[in-house]
């Protein structure tokens, strides 16, 4: 079993601290441990009963009425409140059923959001900042790896889905190739533009993760793209510039970069590529090359 500081509940649940407190004296549902020096802990299933009442809380409910609701009405309610839920209530929700290994839940927060709002906005508005509360809880050692790849590998197999209902493009349109370089492994980004390039009208020759940078060259004389496209995700011992230089140094082909900035920010002004900080500038980009 898992435990939790304060801090670390208000970070994943945003309950702020002084509402913890206040809950804890005034109500039942709330009764926090404590070590030998008095300091309060949080469990896995205070956890996970906070993230739900928090998503009742915003949905109006008072704390007095959830004070005197069963498990079973809480989580029942919650599963109804979900089919028109805030972008707060999903991410709660894929938190707790990642902490859960609940793969149907997972999956019906994330079906009804695609159906309601498509893949690119599901994935900039939920998906994205799921994960980053999913690093909070990597970082703090919560979840276990098992988890992380249990969670990535659903949300790739929707991708995957989506992108295979999608037409073939013309054999004329342009050609686009996309990869990650060694070591890096973290491919949802780059699944979803293949997704978005697909959507558009590009031929996509997507190479997945972990290629290594000598192989572009022998694909580029084969496929013939009119542009790259790599990600940087993984805070690495290797150099990203030796990686960029490697891959530029292969093939004159116009190389688009983006990922996570804390790791790119020093080669962001590099004119010998395009640095893309959203998804829209990968939009705005093929539009135009194409």
């Amino acid at each position: 079993m898992s435990t939790y500081s304060m801090a670390q509940i208000v970070a994943l649940t945003g309950v702020k601290a002084h509402t913890l407190r206040k809950w804890e004296t005034r109500y039942s549902f709330l009764a926090p441990e404590r070590t030998e020096t008095n300091i309060r802990y949080y469990t896995d299933i205070q956890l996970k009963k906070l993230m739900n009442i928090s998503i009742l809380t915003r949905n109006g409910y008072r704390i007095s009425k959830i004070d005197k609701m069963s498990e079973s009405e809480i989580n029942s309610v919650i599963a109804n409140k979900l089919i028109d839920s805030t972008q707060e209530d999903d991410i709660s929700a894929l938190i707790v059923s990642t902490l859960d290994m609940d793969e149907k839940a997972f999956d019906e927060v994330l079906n009804v959001q695609i159906k309601k709002n498509g893949l690119l906005l599901t994935t900039t508005k939920i998906i994205y900042p799921f994960l980053n509360q999913i690093g909070v809880l990597w970082g703090i050692n919560k979840v276990m790896p098992a988890q992380e790849h249990f969670v990535s590998n659903l949300i790739k197999k929707k991708m995957f889905s989506a992108i295979d209902q999608l037409p073939y493009a013309n054999k004329k349109a342009p050609v686009i190739l996309m990869f990650l370089t060694e070591n890096e492994h973290h491919e949802i980004g780059l699944l979803l533009a293949y997704f978005l390039a697909r959507k558009m009208g590009w031929n996509v020759y997507y190479l997945g993760q972990n290629v290594p940078t000598e192989n572009i060259k022998k694909v580029v004389d084969v496929v013939y793209p009119k542009v790259l496209l790599s990600m940087f995700i993984t805070p690495t011992q290797d150099s990203i510039k030796l990686k960029l230089d490697a891959i530029l140094e292969q093939s004159s082909v116009p190389l688009l970069v983006s990922g996570n900035p804390d790791i790119i920010d020093g080669f962001k002004e590099d004119k010998r590529i395009t640095y893309l900080s959203h998804p829209d500038d990968l939009i705005e980009k093929l539009k135009t090359m194409y």
